[in-house]
């Protein structure tokens, strides 16, 4: 669907969904007036059958164009789902279905697609930064067992809990309590193995998986971009005499935004 005002709509009805599924968590609510949640349910279900039989109906000229789209065949196995017998007589079940309709929040906006589709691609790199991880972990877990294992077996008697203690230092819980009992209590050297594990663990490790995220975002959002613009000539070629306009007025908003970046430019 095209028209502006279609997918802000969708979201709100999404939102309002979520709302119901949040109240129907109180029970001073729910017990009472339990038939209006039950209500509304079934006339979100209803909105989100239309939704997706009007952007149907929008590929109608290739439906197998609608298809493409994994975003689509989400939509319509959640929506779809309340359908399969025992679903709906199984109270656990229709909760969880309902509740994933609030995950479609993310086919409806398209920079919510961006992200997770970006996150989706550093997979391997991602993983081979875990397993150096782990492998940072046991090594100083070894190094922890050896140093204060014997006076600190809670924390370091062996190399599970040490692994355990050191990942609590890795996510910035009570780190400082662990470097001083640990520092206390080993050796003299007990403190540089410890700075140097925080060095590489929490600022190197930290700084290269965020560097990774944002790159596979950047890349996500330009296959984005060179999709958009594919489609769009792609429609433009099919039917020409329909973007004639469209394809000035963005011209002529491209050429607006960079006049305003210019007189921005000059005015600094």
């Amino acid at each position: 669907m095209d028209a502006r005002w279609f997918n802000p709509f969708i979201v709100g009805v999404i939102a309002l969904n979520a709302v119901v599924i949040g109240l129907v968590t109180y029970p001073a609510i729910n017990d009472p007036h339990g038939e209006i949640p039950t209500n509304a349910n079934h006339v979100f279900l209803g909105i989100f059958i239309v939704e997706i039989l009007l952007r149907f109906g929008a590929s109608a000229t290739h439906p197998p164009d609608f298809f493409k789209s994994g975003w689509h065949i989400f939509d319509i196995v959640v929506i779809g789902a309340v359908f399969i017998p025992g679903v709906s007589s199984n109270a656990q079940l229709l909760r969880l279905v309902r509740l994933l309709r609030v995950v479609r929040v993310v086919s409806v906006l398209p920079d919510l697609r961006v992200i997770i589709s970006g996150l989706g691609r550093p997979v391997l790199p991602t993983a081979s930064l875990f397993l150096l991880i782990i492998f940072v972990l046991y090594v100083f877990g070894i190094l922890g067992w050896m140093l204060s294992g014997d006076v600190l077996p809670a924390e370091w008697g062996d190399i599970g809990v040490a692994m355990i203690t050191l990942f609590q230092v890795l996510t910035g819980e009570g780190w400082n309590t662990v470097a001083t009992e640990a520092v206390a209590t080993a050796s003299p050297w007990a403190w540089a193995c410890f700075i140097v594990f925080v060095l590489l663990a929490v600022f190197i490790f930290f700084n290269m998986l965020i560097g990774i995220m944002v790159n596979a975002l950047a890349q996500a959002r330009e296959r984005h971009r060179e999709q958009q613009e594919a489609e769009l000539k792609q429609d433009i070629e099919a039917h020409p005499e329909d973007h004639d306009l469209e394809v000035t007025i963005t011209a002529m908003r491209e050429a607006l935004d960079r006049l305003e970046d210019e007189v921005r430019a000059r005015r600094n």
